[in-house]
């Protein structure tokens, strides 16, 4: 028979102290309530010799917080949310909150049903990599008090916390490097997203190549995980047409995987003949051969941020702040593929 679960009473009575004092103890309230040190001490020991776990719904229901925040991003298994999320949820635990991560696929109906089923949980905050379409959503949150942060990319005309990275330069230096190393006709290939990253990374490449009085290569792939094979067709075709490319610049770490199975297909000697480079990276590169360049996203203190930001908005739910967007700096960490020296051109 299963064993019952000792109740705040229950606890109080052998520790001969009110239910009112286990309480403020098991919510972290002990000192803030003037109890002892040792009272607080001896409330603790006690809870860990029985293993107590507190009932969280019923501990939401008396403070008002879950203490649950969800991380909601365009995919889950995508290298880069997962080490961002895997440090959101080791500085979370050490605060007392639980994480919740779940995928939108880039899909604004599948966004707003996520969001929708964590409000009604009564969840504490939300950290959501937007997709297009979800402004309402976003807005009914901020006006039921929710705590909001966004990550990646922007909602224009909403005023709201963000932690984004500087797309539009890391671009430019990524396109910069392979400029100095001698390149002449470099290539952008990209997503079909009408997004402020994917636009502002285009846009930086564009530039770039245009002060330096090149040539622009650049195909647009549309934005379809399921179908993977059409888009390393439509690379296949765009190399062959374009022999003239000496270069290629991958706008996401996805396609550069992609991109680099592709190339292997159409010539295994064309990853080495070519300059690479890959905006974001990813453990998969260093492994590879040649090792390729790529434009790093600061993971961990985006993470940091991103929980500074939302932990605050938690602790401070009910007072005015000030709407913070802080813009981040990557690292261009330059290996073997976008190395002049190293191409056998």
């Amino acid at each position: 028979m299963k064993k019952k679960r000792p109740s705040l009473r229950d606890i109080a009575e052998v520790l001969n102290v009110s239910t009112t004092t286990v309480s403020f103890v098991l919510n972290g309230k002990g000192e803030e309530k003037k109890i002892s040190k040792q009272l607080i001490e001896r409330v603790e020991n006690y809870l860990k010799e029985i293993d107590y776990k507190p009932n969280l719904i019923a501990r939401s229901l008396r403070t008002g917080n879950s203490h649950i925040i969800v991380f909601m991003v365009e995919d889950v298994s995508n290298h880069f949310f997962s080490k961002v999320g895997r440090i959101i949820e080791d500085i979370s635990y050490k605060h007392d909150y639980r994480v919740l991560f779940c995928s939108t696929e880039n899909d604004a109906k599948r966004t707003r049903e996520h969001i929708e089923v964590f409000k009604e949980r009564q969840v504490d905050g939300f950290i959501i990599v937007p997709p297009p379409g979800i402004k309402e959503a976003v807005e009914d949150l901020q006006q039921n008090g929710t705590p909001v942060v966004l990550f990646d990319r922007k909602i224009e005309g909403i005023e709201i916390d963000s932690v984004l990275l500087n797309n539009y330069e890391g671009s430019r230096n990524a396109t910069l490097h392979l400029i100095e190393q001698g390149f002449k006709n470099i290539a952008f290939i990209t997503i079909d997203l009408n997004q402020n990253q994917m636009l502002d990374r285009l846009a930086g490449y564009r530039a770039t190549v245009k002060e330096a009085g090149l040539t622009e290569y650049i195909l647009t792939l549309p934005y379809d995980p399921d179908r993977a094979s059409d888009s390393r067709k439509k690379i296949q075709e765009f190399i062959a047409a374009h022999p003239q490319l000496d270069s290629i610049f991958f706008a996401t770490n996805y396609l550069s995987q992609s991109g680099l199975k592709t190339l292997h297909q159409i010539d295994s000697n064309l990853v080495s003949n070519l300059g690479i480079i890959s905006f974001d990276d990813s453990y998969f590169f260093e492994m590879y051969a040649p090792t390729i360049s790529a434009y790093a996203q600061p993971i961990e203190l985006m993470a940091k941020e991103l929980m500074r930001l939302m932990l605050d908005r938690i602790q401070k739910k009910n007072e005015a702040l000030n709407v913070e967007e802080v813009n981040l700096d990557g690292e261009l960490i330059i290996r073997e593929s976008s190395l002049k020296k190293y191409t056998r051109l």
